[in-house]
C-alpha cells in the first residue's frame, strides 16, 4: 500500500459494502479517503489468489486454449486457476491439481519463480508462477467450465507466434514468460 512521508496509507478506506458476490467473487464498493481529504469511492473486486504452471518439455511448453466468454474468442494460454467456491489453496500442491486437471500432465520437477499481481487497479489478486518439467503424461480431468479445453505442445518460436498472431493474449501468461525469460534455467 503506498504510503505518504508521515507512514499513512496514500488511500484509506472508510466504509465498503458488496455489491455483488456469487462463488467465483465478490465485488465491493469502498468509500475511501485520499491524502488531502477528500472523499470518493472505489470498485474492488475480490477473488483468491491463483497459480500459474509454465509446463516445459523438449525446449517448448504446453499450453491450453479455450473459449474465453468476456472477450468472445478462443486463446491459448498457460494451464492456470484456483479452486471452486473462492477457497484457498498451498500454492505448490494447486499447480500440481491445475497442470494435472487441464493437461493430464504431471510434474516431476516443480520450480517457483515468483508471485505477481494482476489487474492491480481493480483487484487484490494475484498469482503464483512455477515452471513444471520432468513430465509424465496422462488423462486431463477437466471442470464443467473447461470443457471445451484442448491441449498442445508448441517450440518456444511457435510459442512467440501465437503472441504475434494475438492467439495469446493473457497478461497473466505473458508476465510468467517474462519471470522464464529472466531466470537462469529459463
Amino acid at each position: 500500500m503506498s504510503r505518504d512521508m508521515s507512514g499513512e496509507p496514500a488511500v484509506r478506506q472508510v466504509g465498503t459494502r458488496i455489491v455483488y458476490e456469487n462463488p467465483w467473487m465478490v465485488v465491493r464498493e469502498d468509500e475511501v479517503e485520499r491524502l488531502d481529504g477528500s472523499r470518493g469511492i472505489y470498485g474492488v473486486v475480490e477473488k483468491p489468489d491463483f497459480v500459474l504452471v509454465i509446463p516445459v518439455e523438449d525446449g517448448g511448453f504446453h499450453l491450453v486454449e479455450e473459449y474465453r466468454y468476456p472477450i468472445g474468442k478462443r486463446t491459448w494460454s498457460f494451464p492456470q486457476g484456483s479452486l471452486p467456491g473462492r477457497r484457498n489453496a498451498d500454492p505448490e500442491r494447486l499447480a500440481r491439481l491445475e497442470l494435472a486437471q487441464e493437461t493430464g500432465l504431471r510434474a516431476g520437477t516443480l520450480k517457483h519463480l515468483g508471485h505477481l499481481n494482476c489487474s492491480h487497479g481493480t483487484s487484490g489478486q494475484g498469482f503464483d508462477v512455477f515452471v513444471a518439467s520432468d513430465l509424465t503424461a496422462g488423462e486431463p480431468d477437466r471442470e464443467p467450465e473447461e470443457q471445451d479445453m484442448r491441449h498442445e505442445w508448441f517450440t518456444r518460436d511457435g510459442f512467440k507466434a501465437l503472441i504475434r498472431e494475438g492467439r495469446i493474449t493473457d497478461d497473466s501468461t505473458l508476465a510468467a514468460y517474462a519471470l522464464l525469460v529472466m531466470d537462469d534455467t529459463g
